[in-house]
């Protein structure tokens, strides 16, 4: 069997691009590697670009890690630029014969597939999909590991402030971006960036760690910090709140909407007439897929394998959420994101009865060195039983990290398709504490342990039953789902892939 997998970043990125997707990636080819028959190819797009202007291309991977060389390829100058808010709406993101026509050189040259498997789209015209029709022994798979076939902000995160339940037939896309990156510039980053990498000059390289490197972040900074004002400013003005007038916007009109509309409506005519499988990373991901027209008989929930599956057996459940002493730990692991909800958590902290803060205590596993977020852990720390915080952290320290956890925390404000690190601790027989939003409170199936996403009070009345003994851990356990295997997740991929009916 000869696969074909894509994703819009290289799966051995050395600039760790990609999250939870790529190590998913890297997981799923790890564990088919063990397989015999099986031969496997990678393909990513929307990075990789030219310093002179030249027609879409596809090449070996020549930069980066030596690993897996053979099989990792990439499009160069796609017209369509990855991640998706880098070409936000842009016509490419559908249509690109330049580009479709590299995508089809590369199959051609490469094939044939048995399967070709889309671990996402961004990166690539849409239209791609249509190259079913000229490949009939050639299975078509899409995985949905984001939204981005619904909404080019791929989480329904409008205006980078605040969950969005409806695009208002377009026009809420028109100005969803406080900060609309400069496509032109972004394609001189990723050529200067693709010029040093091809040259030896990539992360761990004097001239990249000490010039390149801080450079670009600084670059990268700035532009946040004019995204963080303009943010601001729209709070200010309660853009987010007030009632959204179709009409409006600072860049808003019919015609503009109408393209937001179209593009939603062709990416779900090219999944529905041309994918065979739609693989949902959890239910939650399937109901919303369906409820914007994927065809119901396409859709097949498909919870991701994980390496830390194995921890499940080697651990045991907690007889109590509560110590000797009536205290618990919290444990949040993650991004200090605004869509993660990890502001929102702060908030929610610094609000908690002093009675129930007194007995909880902190874990912060989070990368950054907001001095905002600093000044509010240390107003949080003489509150709270300890506050530990860990400016991120490695795969191999999580157990470190994780070894006196009573629950965990997964406060998101938008539709999670299902967090690695919920599926990380969920291993460990940690229970988790969820919003009511995307999928990790399908892993515990308990009420008793779900809140409502962005609800201060709800949070509270959550942490208030915990630290009053009132979850019944027993049952917890007893409903919660086993976490998914790598071995059980390749095993239905499989299934999938020869066309069986697997759930």
């Amino acid at each position: 069997m000869k696969l074909l997998y894509y994703n819009w970043v290289d799966y051995l990125d050395d600039q760790n691009r990609g999250g939870g997707v790529s190590q998913y990636q890297r997981n799923v080819l790890a564990e088919l590697d063990r397989r015999k028959g099986i031969d496997c190819l990678f393909l990513s797009s929307g990075l990789a670009h030219d310093l002179r202007h030249r027609p879409p291309r596809w090449t070996k991977v020549a930069h980066g890690p030596a690993q897996d060389r053979h099989r990792r390829f990439e499009i160069v100058n796609s017209a369509c630029l990855s991640p998706s808010h880098h070409s936000f709406g842009h016509p490419a993101q559908v249509s690109d014969a330049a580009t479709l026509d590299a995508f089809s050189d590369f199959v051609r040259t490469n094939g044939p597939f048995d399967v070709i498997h889309f671990n996402n789209l961004e990166g690539l015209p849409a239209e791609v999909l249509e190259l079913r029709k000229a490949l009939p022994g050639t299975l078509f798979v899409l995985s949905l590991h984001n939204y981005y076939p619904f909404c080019p902000q791929v989480n329904f995160w409008y205006r980078e402030a605040a969950h969005c339940d409806s695009y208002a037939e377009g026009s809420k896309c028109v100005r969803c971006l406080p900060f609309k990156p400069n496509p032109r510039m972004v394609r001189l980053s990723n050529a200067v960036n693709l010029a040093l990498h091809k040259n030896g000059a990539g992360p761990g390289t004097p001239i990249y760690d000490n010039a390149a490197g801080p450079l670009m972040r600084l670059g990268i900074r700035s532009i946040r910090k004019v995204a963080n004002a303009k943010r601001s400013v729209a709070a200010t003005k309660h853009e987010a709140e007030a009632p959204f007038d179709a009409q409006a916007g600072p860049t808003g009109s019919p015609e503009a909407a109408r393209a937001f509309r179209e593009r939603r409506s062709r990416f779900v005519e090219l999944i529905n007439e041309n994918c065979d499988r739609v693989l949902c990373v959890s239910d939650r991901v399937r109901q919303i897929a369906e409820a914007h027209g994927i065809r119901p008989d396409l859709l097949h929930t498909s919870y991701i394998g994980s390496d830390h599956a194995a921890r499940y057996a080697e651990t045991s459940p907690r007889s109590s959420l509560l110590r000797a002493d009536g205290t618990a730990e919290m444990a949040y692991l993650g991004y200090m994101r605004r869509d993660k909800g990890f502001y929102f958590l702060l908030e929610a902290l610094e609000t908690l009865d002093p009675a129930l803060a007194a007995r909880l205590h902190l874990v912060f596993a989070a990368a950054g060195r907001d001095p905002n977020v600093l000044a509010t852990f240390e107003r949080l720390r003489p509150r709270f039983a300890s506050l530990t915080w860990h400016d991120g952290y490695q795969r191999n320290e999580m157990d470190g990290i994780l070894e006196t956890t009573d629950f965990g925390i997964v406060p998101v404000l938008w539709e999670d398709n299902l967090p690695q690190v919920a599926i990380e601790m969920h291993s460990r027989h940690i229970p988790i504490l969820t919003a009511n939003r995307g999928g990790a409170q399908e892993l515990g199936r308990s009420d008793a342990m779900v809140f409502r996403s962005e609800d201060v009070t709800s949070l509270h009345a959550r942490l208030a039953a915990i630290l009053s003994g009132e979850i019944d851990l027993a049952g917890y356990w007893a409903d919660a789902m086993a976490p998914v295997s790598l071995e059980t997740h390749i095993s239905d991929l499989l299934a999938h892939y020869a066309g069986e009916d697997v759930n």
